[in-house]
């Protein structure tokens, strides 16, 4: 079995094979792709990001996540914003406060994550050199990439009517952005221009010749911590000097014969899991795809879900999380019982968004069956870049709860609520589907129907991630262009209210690696400039 490898840039899938060719394992494969990732896309992640990871090395006996979340700076209070409220975007992925400092510059900024997440995972379970595994990443970030449609696309977002920084406001913040991300006369660069960034390249030079300490504890930490004091951030060094990730073992459930594996919280696995579980209930294969019976269900069980996260999910350190309730097939069930009955279920939100899609995703089988899922973000990204340093950091602070008292509340050291769900379905107790998704609370419904695509319906993977979808975060069924008008009409017909999309690739974008008997396939969803490739 040879190994393969997708993701949602081609530079960082190549970048991926390349390690699979040359002897490198998932692991290696999988890290060389996220460095290259977070310089070819770099408002979708980075190093000063977050993120997590699953990794399946059945010869080793190993089966880990990797939680390497931002954390919220110890200066942070739980009521430091609360009399700033404006409100909550309709999707529940973030707050608008006055002067939206939560989303825009260094008030923003979390304690990142993804540098300690790949350089301990490599350290772990890795085979090659940082310095090697780094190299494609330096000199894309030193020769320049071009920009490609999905990327110029997200550098335009303009979602201000609903309460957000637009992106091109972001990138002009610092002077940095404005060198690296515009054209001579000021204009936001276009597709096909080329990006370089001699001063990330320079940083990550220093980190592949230094290790992740000195972004932690030595002089990278030393010039993030100078920037943030001067300019009334929250972060300090100490925030950056005691930052540790966590290792936890997946949590387990099962759909129709296949056992799936995801992330614990505060990431989004156990809601992944309870939708699969009330979607058993139903036999969704003997229903016309994406009719209107199918898509009422699937409605119905979302929205009691996303109640159930918004209610209990959040940073285990600081709050309950009644994870095996959330699991139970006798709980899953009496919710699937309500929707037979007809009842339908609301979503509460406050009043003030398209879903932000600030998240990139990459799936690695090697030849060996090693299996890797990882999704990194900046979140939403905040505008900083530190002179000299080149990356941007996180807009971590802005999906925290302005309101005191509950679970995704502010608090110091916390890590916020994720949707991200890395997961491998598994059959016959080998890894099935490797997969995951950025697009923020989209994540949920597109990794549920992307599962049931493939297990209800036989789809083949590329198939199953392209397939039209809908998206539910609040009481509006959110609709890809590509889901039938008649569909649409019988769904208003029963009272829901349904707002289409005028893309026909939309809510979050999967990304999977099936192995079939040691046959593998994948996908890349369209709506991104992705491939795969084998190792």
């Amino acid at each position: 079995m040879n190994g393969m490898i997708v993701a949602a840039q081609p530079e960082a899938v190549e970048a991926g094979a390349l390690v699979l060719r040359r002897g490198g394992n998932a692991v290696d494969a999988a890290i060389a792709c996220a460095f290259v990732q977070g310089v070819v896309d770099p408002q979708m992640t980075g190093i000063a990001g977050y993120g997590s990871m699953q990794v399946y090395m059945p010869r080793r006996g190993v089966h880990e996540v990797l939680e390497f979340y931002a954390r919220s700076p110890r200066a942070v209070r739980d009521e430091m914003w609360a009399d700033k409220i404006i409100g909550e975007a309709p999707d529940g992925f973030s707050f608008v406060v006055e002067g939206q400092v939560n989303e825009i510059g260094h008030q923003a900024v979390g304690s990142p994550g993804n540098l300690k997440g790949y350089t301990t995972a490599l350290a772990d379970y890795g085979t090659m050199e940082l310095a090697d595994i780094m190299a494609p990443a330096i000199g894309h970030a030193r020769d320049g990439f071009m920009i490609r449609p999905y990327m110029h696309y997200y550098m335009t977002l303009d979602q201000s009517a609903l309460g957000r920084v637009p992106i091109e406001t972001l990138l002009r913040f610092s002077a940095t952005g404005r060198q690296v991300y515009c054209r001579g006369d000021g204009s936001l660069k276009r597709p096909g221009d080329i990006v370089a960034n001699p001063d990330l390249a320079r940083t990550l030079e220093r980190i592949a010749a230094s290790g992740p300490d000195i972004f932690y504890r030595g002089e990278i930490a030393q010039q993030i911590a100078a920037d943030m004091q001067a300019h009334g951030g929250l972060l300090a060094y100490e925030d950056l000097a005691d930052y540790e990730l966590r290792r936890s073992a997946p949590v387990w459930g099962s759909y129709r014969g296949h056992r799936i594996a995801s992330v614990r919280p505060p990431g989004g696995g156990v809601s992944l899991i309870q939708l699969l579980h009330v979607l058993e209930s139903f036999p969704l294969g003997e229903m016309e795809h994406n009719g209107p019976e199918h898509l009422r269900l699937l409605t119905e069980a979302l929205k009691r879900v996303t109640s159930d996260k918004d209610t209990h999910i959040g940073d285990p350190e600081f709050v309950e999380v009644p994870v095996d309730r959330l699991l139970s097939k006798d709980y899953a069930a009496s919710l699937a019982d309500s929707i037979g009955r007809g009842e339908k279920a609301s979503i509460e939100r406050m009043k003030l968004k398209p879903e932000p899609n600030d998240t990139t995703q990459v799936c690695v089988v090697d030849g060996e069956g090693n299996a890797v899922t990882l999704t990194h973000t900046l979140n939403i990204p905040s505008g900083v870049i530190t002179d000299g340093l080149g990356f941007m950091y996180n807009g971590l602070m802005s999906a925290f709860d302005p309101r005191p008292g509950r679970p995704g509340s502010l608090a110091p050291n916390k890590g916020r609520t994720s949707s991200q769900m890395p997961s491998i379905v598994f059959r016959d107790e080998q890894p099935f589907i490797v997969i995951g998704a950025p697009g923020g609370t989209a994540i949920l419904p597109a990794m549920a129907q992307g599962i049931s695509n493939v297990i209800d319906f036989g789809m083949p993977i590329f198939d199953a991630v392209a397939a039209p979808r809908i998206s539910v975060t609040s009481n509006t069924i959110d609709v890809s262009n590509r889901v039938p008008r008649y569909v649409a009409a019988a769904l208003e017909s029963e009272g829901y209210r349904v707002a289409r999309s005028y893309q026909g690739f939309a809510f979050a974008a999967l990304h999977a690696v099936l192995n079939d008997g040691g046959t593998l396939s994948a996908g890349a969803d369209p709506q991104r400039d992705g491939m795969w490739l084998r190792g």
